[in-house]
């Protein structure tokens, strides 16, 4: 197995600088960093020069080319794949300065600032010293980037393969890279007038075998509370109303049995994600989480009870707002079995063994799916992702470029559009 062109083409794009911005983003403005415009044009280079067809990179940075059919293969269904361009801002993606760790031997790594990877607290790390596969982390004092680019990276590895081995058979397959998916926007500027297919696959998943057809139903939920101004020395005649106290006792309230740090599986949560404000208004960021559109709607009517109940406490008032990000895409799934029924031969292809588990969070595929596309989502070999702990595994990235190419060859079996409408 070579794996030095993925190994490289991956190096090359943690490098590159192109965090998102959830603020630009909720305001409209995609690309929310200038940043992803560049690894953009990077991508459109390097898919011009294989060469791809119809490349370009739209206004709003999405790119986009295609791999046209083998001849015979013309009238066979095609696909798209999809990956995203930017990473988390949680954590800086900024000088990404990785290490690569050659048969890693399972002993915990020592990143800067005193900072230890303990296979001993990740079983996944545990087991790929067991089997002495070869880990990429940062050096700790990012993220490593992952999350997406091994999925990038694998996607034009497994694109470069088709090309550069004209024999093996394959239908249409389109590609778009694309911004803002870490910020919940990934899906609002895409390009669907350029897109062909009727079934799209994100590789944007972790461990290798997961195959991600179940997601989360989401909502963005953001509650502001007003109160009174008045001089700290004559607050109480004047009747001061602290919003900070009612921000700070709505946040308290909320479930701790059900926050994502207490929750694994199908359980959903409330996670408070930024607190802003002053003593005339505050606010509180969260994100509801459920599998279930009776759990998700449960949810969204406590937090309203809860936001009520600290704002009279105190006096003062509060108001929510819950904006859908994504829903679960397993009913739209189950509506189109041969889409995922390809990608589960793909696997076995690959002599990858399928591990069904459900995605707690959300892809771009996610929303391409509402939106009409059925899109499951494949492994990358990441780990540990928004995290200064992020890693990945070159051989578990490697049966992922495996899986696309039986994907593809798989693919030519199957004749005419139809089948996955």
């Amino acid at each position: 197995m070579n794996t030095t062109p993925l190994l490289v083409r991956f190096l090359r794009y943690v490098g590159i600088y192109s965090q998102s911005s959830s603020k630009n983003a909720d305001n409209g403005i995609i690309p929310s960093t200038p940043q992803q415009f560049d690894f953009a044009q990077l991508l459109a280079e390097e898919m011009r020069a294989l060469p791809l067809t119809d490349v370009c990179v739209t206004d709003n940075c999405y790119v986009y080319g295609r791999l046209p059919a083998t001849p015979g293969s013309e009238d066979v269904a095609p696909f798209c794949l999809l990956s995203h361009m930017d990473t988390v801002e949680e954590v800086s993606g900024k000088d990404v300065k990785p290490l690569v760790h050659e048969q890693y031997d399972g002993m915990p790594i020592q990143l800067a600032e005193g900072r230890i990877l303990d296979p001993a607290d990740y079983s996944e790390l545990a087991l790929a010293g067991k089997n002495r596969e070869t880990v990429i982390t940062s050096d700790g004092t990012t993220l490593l980037g992952a999350d997406d680019k091994a999925g990038i990276a694998e996607i034009m590895t497994a694109i470069a393969f088709l090309v550069s081995h004209p024999a093996v058979p394959h239908p249409d397959i389109e590609i778009i890279f694309s911004p803002d998916e870490e910020t919940g926007h990934g899906m609002d500027k895409v390009p669907l007038e350029l897109l062909h297919a009727q079934r799209a696959y994100t590789v944007d998943g972790g461990h290798i075998g997961e195959l991600e057809v179940e997601c989360f139903n989401a909502y963005g939920t953001t509650v502001t509370f007003t109160g009174k101004s008045v001089h700290t020395g004559t607050a109480r005649a004047g009747g001061l109303i602290n919003a900070l106290l009612m921000v700070s006792a709505f946040v308290r309230s909320l479930p701790p049995r059900e926050a994502p740090e207490t929750t694994d599986g199908a359980e959903g949560f409330y996670a408070p994600m930024e607190i802003n404000g002053t003593i005339e208004r505050a606010t509180v960021t969260l994100l509801l989480r459920d599998f279930t559109d009776s759990g998700i709607e449960r949810r969204k009517k406590v937090v309203d009870e809860l936001a009520q109940a600290a704002a009279l406490s105190y006096g003062g008032t509060a108001k929510v707002v819950h904006k859908k990000q994504y829903q679960n895409m397993k009913a739209v799934l189950d509506a189109h079995p041969a889409v995922v029924k390809d990608l589960i031969d793909a696997y076995h292809a690959a002599g990858v063994t399928p591990v069904f588990t459900p995605i707690r969070g959300g892809t771009d595929g996610s929303r391409l799916t509402e939106m009409g596309i059925p899109t499951p989502n494949i492994f990358t070999g990441g780990h540990n992702f928004h995290s200064r702990y992020e890693w990945a595994s070159l051989e578990q990235m490697q049966k992922a470029v495996d899986v696309l190419i039986a994907l593809a060859r798989i693919g030519t079996e199957q004749r005419g559009t139809q089948h996955y409408a």
